[in-house]
Protein backbone atom coordinates (compact mmCIF):
# COMPACT_ATOMS: atom_id res chain seq x y z
CA UNK A 1 0.00 0.00 0.00
CA UNK A 2 1.48 3.35 -0.92
CA UNK A 3 0.71 6.26 1.78
CA UNK A 4 0.11 9.40 -0.08
CA UNK A 5 -1.03 11.72 2.26
CA UNK A 6 -0.81 11.98 6.38
CA UNK A 7 -3.49 10.28 8.56
CA UNK A 8 -5.23 12.21 10.91
CA UNK A 9 -3.96 9.28 14.01
CA UNK A 10 -0.11 10.44 15.22
CA UNK A 11 1.04 6.87 14.57
CA UNK A 12 0.44 6.33 10.83
CA UNK A 13 2.64 4.08 10.06
CA UNK A 14 2.56 0.42 11.15
CA UNK A 15 3.64 0.05 14.39
CA UNK A 16 5.26 -3.74 13.66
CA UNK A 17 6.62 -3.10 10.85
CA UNK A 18 8.20 0.44 11.92
CA UNK A 19 9.73 -1.56 15.27
CA UNK A 20 11.05 -4.09 13.55
CA UNK A 21 12.83 -1.56 10.48
CA UNK A 22 14.33 0.28 13.67
CA UNK A 23 15.87 -2.60 14.71
CA UNK A 24 17.39 -4.20 11.97
CA UNK A 25 19.12 -0.91 11.62
CA UNK A 26 20.35 -0.54 15.09
CA UNK A 27 21.93 -4.10 14.38
CA UNK A 28 23.44 -2.73 10.93
CA UNK A 29 24.92 0.04 12.62
CA UNK A 30 27.03 -2.10 15.14
CA UNK A 31 29.33 -2.79 12.89
CA UNK A 32 28.78 -0.50 9.95
CA UNK A 33 28.87 3.08 10.25
CA UNK A 34 31.39 5.21 8.58
CA UNK A 35 34.12 7.29 10.39
CA UNK A 36 34.47 10.87 9.32
CA UNK A 37 37.00 13.54 11.53
CA UNK A 38 33.59 15.36 12.30
CA UNK A 39 32.19 12.23 13.97
CA UNK A 40 35.19 11.90 16.75
CA UNK A 41 34.14 15.13 18.49
CA UNK A 42 31.72 17.23 19.78
CA UNK A 43 33.08 20.37 19.10
CA UNK A 44 30.22 22.54 18.03
CA UNK A 45 32.45 24.78 15.57
CA UNK A 46 34.50 21.88 14.38
CA UNK A 47 30.59 20.05 13.50
CA UNK A 48 29.56 23.69 12.35
CA UNK A 49 32.17 23.61 10.10
CA UNK A 50 31.75 20.04 8.73
CA UNK A 51 28.09 20.94 8.40
CA UNK A 52 28.79 23.69 5.74
CA UNK A 53 31.47 21.67 4.34
CA UNK A 54 29.06 18.41 3.62
CA UNK A 55 26.05 20.33 2.10
CA UNK A 56 25.60 18.76 -1.69
CA UNK A 57 28.97 16.86 -1.32
CA UNK A 58 30.48 13.80 -1.34
CA UNK A 59 31.92 13.10 2.78
CA UNK A 60 34.61 11.30 1.63
CA UNK A 61 35.72 14.43 -0.42
CA UNK A 62 35.10 16.44 2.41
CA UNK A 63 37.50 14.96 4.75
CA UNK A 64 41.10 16.25 3.19
CA UNK A 65 39.34 19.68 3.03
CA UNK A 66 38.05 20.00 6.37
CA UNK A 67 41.46 19.10 8.54
CA UNK A 68 43.07 21.68 6.48
CA UNK A 69 40.41 23.90 7.15
CA UNK A 70 40.69 23.55 10.61
CA UNK A 71 44.13 23.38 10.91
CA UNK A 72 44.20 26.76 9.55
CA UNK A 73 41.06 28.49 11.18
CA UNK A 74 41.02 26.45 14.85
CA UNK A 75 38.26 28.50 16.23
CA UNK A 76 35.41 30.68 15.04
CA UNK A 77 37.44 33.76 16.21
CA UNK A 78 40.42 32.85 13.62
CA UNK A 79 37.88 32.19 10.99
CA UNK A 80 36.02 35.92 11.48
CA UNK A 81 39.61 37.15 11.08
CA UNK A 82 39.85 35.23 7.64
CA UNK A 83 38.60 36.83 4.12
CA UNK A 84 36.24 35.68 2.19
CA UNK A 85 38.28 35.71 -0.92
CA UNK A 86 40.83 32.99 1.47
CA UNK A 87 38.06 30.81 2.28
CA UNK A 88 36.59 30.73 -0.91
CA UNK A 89 40.31 29.67 -1.85
CA UNK A 90 40.47 27.10 0.47
CA UNK A 91 36.68 25.54 -0.13
CA UNK A 92 37.25 25.63 -4.30
CA UNK A 93 37.70 22.04 -4.65
CA UNK A 94 34.61 21.27 -3.11
CA UNK A 95 32.72 23.96 -5.75
CA UNK A 96 29.68 25.70 -4.56
CA UNK A 97 31.27 28.59 -4.00
CA UNK A 98 28.55 30.39 -2.30
CA UNK A 99 28.63 28.67 0.89
CA UNK A 100 32.23 30.18 1.55
CA UNK A 101 30.74 33.84 1.55
CA UNK A 102 27.59 32.51 3.86
CA UNK A 103 30.37 30.34 6.44
CA UNK A 104 31.42 33.55 6.84
CA UNK A 105 28.64 35.64 7.30
CA UNK A 106 27.66 33.20 9.48
CA UNK A 107 30.66 33.59 11.68
CA UNK A 108 29.72 37.44 11.61
CA UNK A 109 26.75 36.81 12.37
CA UNK A 110 27.46 34.67 15.33
CA UNK A 111 30.05 36.77 16.75
CA UNK A 112 27.85 39.78 16.32
CA UNK A 113 24.79 37.86 18.38
CA UNK A 114 25.99 34.99 20.10
CA UNK A 115 28.94 35.83 21.95
CA UNK A 116 31.16 34.12 19.33
CA UNK A 117 29.30 30.57 20.34
CA UNK A 118 27.35 28.44 17.85
CA UNK A 119 23.59 28.81 19.23
CA UNK A 120 22.39 25.53 20.28
CA UNK A 121 18.59 26.32 19.26
CA UNK A 122 17.30 25.51 15.90
CA UNK A 123 15.40 28.64 15.34
CA UNK A 124 18.75 30.48 16.01
CA UNK A 125 20.46 28.63 13.64
CA UNK A 126 17.80 28.93 10.78
CA UNK A 127 18.51 32.54 11.33
CA UNK A 128 22.06 32.08 9.98
CA UNK A 129 22.97 32.51 6.57
CA UNK A 130 23.12 29.01 4.40
CA UNK A 131 21.64 27.38 7.48
CA UNK A 132 18.39 25.48 6.63
CA UNK A 133 16.32 23.07 8.88
CA UNK A 134 18.68 19.56 8.28
CA UNK A 135 21.64 22.05 9.07
CA UNK A 136 20.50 22.82 12.05
CA UNK A 137 18.75 19.70 13.31
CA UNK A 138 22.33 17.70 12.49
CA UNK A 139 24.38 20.06 14.61
CA UNK A 140 21.66 20.66 17.32
CA UNK A 141 21.88 16.29 17.20
CA UNK A 142 25.63 15.93 16.97
CA UNK A 143 27.07 19.08 18.73
CA UNK A 144 24.45 19.76 21.57
CA UNK A 145 23.05 15.89 21.90
CA UNK A 146 19.36 17.10 21.10
CA UNK A 147 17.33 14.83 19.57
CA UNK A 148 16.34 15.89 16.34
CA UNK A 149 15.76 14.08 13.57
CA UNK A 150 17.13 15.13 10.51
CA UNK A 151 15.89 14.77 6.51
CA UNK A 152 17.81 14.25 3.28
CA UNK A 153 17.52 12.46 0.03
CA UNK A 154 19.88 9.46 1.37
CA UNK A 155 17.10 9.65 4.60
CA UNK A 156 14.08 10.64 2.21
CA UNK A 157 14.81 7.40 -0.20
CA UNK A 158 15.01 4.61 2.54
CA UNK A 159 11.24 6.13 3.94
CA UNK A 160 9.80 5.82 0.69
CA UNK A 161 10.99 2.52 -0.52
CA UNK A 162 10.68 0.84 2.86
CA UNK A 163 7.36 1.96 3.93
CA UNK A 164 6.04 2.78 0.57
CA UNK A 165 5.74 6.53 1.01
CA UNK A 166 5.57 9.37 -1.41
CA UNK A 167 7.32 12.17 -0.97
CA UNK A 168 6.74 14.42 -3.93
CA UNK A 169 9.83 16.62 -5.75
CA UNK A 170 11.55 18.38 -2.83
CA UNK A 171 12.14 15.41 -0.23
CA UNK A 172 13.46 18.31 2.37
CA UNK A 173 10.13 19.97 2.39
CA UNK A 174 8.02 17.40 2.57
CA UNK A 175 6.03 17.13 5.56
CA UNK A 176 4.97 13.70 5.19
CA UNK A 177 8.58 12.79 5.16
CA UNK A 178 9.47 14.72 7.95
CA UNK A 179 6.32 13.26 10.48
CA UNK A 180 7.76 9.84 8.90
CA UNK A 181 11.61 10.88 10.05
CA UNK A 182 10.42 11.69 13.49
CA UNK A 183 8.02 8.28 13.87
CA UNK A 184 10.57 6.05 12.77
CA UNK A 185 13.17 7.33 15.52
CA UNK A 186 14.60 6.32 18.57
CA UNK A 187 13.45 8.27 21.72
CA UNK A 188 17.10 8.07 22.86
CA UNK A 189 21.21 8.63 20.80
CA UNK A 190 18.76 10.18 17.77
CA UNK A 191 22.22 11.48 16.70
CA UNK A 192 23.96 7.76 16.45
CA UNK A 193 20.25 7.00 14.64
CA UNK A 194 20.92 10.23 12.20
CA UNK A 195 24.19 8.68 11.33
CA UNK A 196 22.84 5.24 10.69
CA UNK A 197 19.93 6.34 8.32
CA UNK A 198 22.89 8.17 6.20
CA UNK A 199 25.25 5.85 6.34
CA UNK A 200 22.79 2.78 4.77
CA UNK A 201 21.29 5.30 2.13
CA UNK A 202 24.80 5.95 1.42
CA UNK A 203 26.28 2.16 1.41
CA UNK A 204 23.40 -0.16 0.83
CA UNK A 205 19.79 1.94 -0.22
CA UNK A 206 21.85 3.91 -2.73
CA UNK A 207 19.83 5.98 -5.27
CA UNK A 208 21.26 3.53 -8.40
CA UNK A 209 21.66 0.14 -8.03
CA UNK A 210 20.83 -0.34 -4.90
CA UNK A 211 22.66 -3.24 -2.95
CA UNK A 212 19.20 -5.25 -2.12
CA UNK A 213 20.61 -8.66 -2.03
CA UNK A 214 22.43 -7.62 1.22
CA UNK A 215 20.21 -5.19 2.51
CA UNK A 216 18.85 -6.28 6.13
CA UNK A 217 15.39 -4.69 5.31
CA UNK A 218 14.32 -6.82 2.52
CA UNK A 219 12.01 -9.34 4.10
CA UNK A 220 9.44 -6.28 4.45
CA UNK A 221 10.60 -3.91 2.11
CA UNK A 222 7.52 -2.35 -0.02
CA UNK A 223 10.31 -1.15 -3.08
CA UNK A 224 11.73 -4.74 -3.10
CA UNK A 225 8.12 -6.59 -3.08
CA UNK A 226 7.08 -3.97 -6.30
CA UNK A 227 10.21 -4.60 -8.28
Amino acid sequence: MVISKISKDADWLETEKLHWFRQQLTIWADDNLRDFPWRRTTDPYAIFVAEFLLQKTDAAKVVPIYETFLARYPTIESLSLASVTEVVTLLQPLGLHFRAKRLCESVQKINAFYDGKIPDAEAQLLALPGVGKYTARSICAHAFGQQQVILDTNVARILERFFGLQGGRVKSRCKILWKAAEQVAPHEEVGKWNLTLLDFGATVCTARKPHCGKCPLQEHCNYLRLN
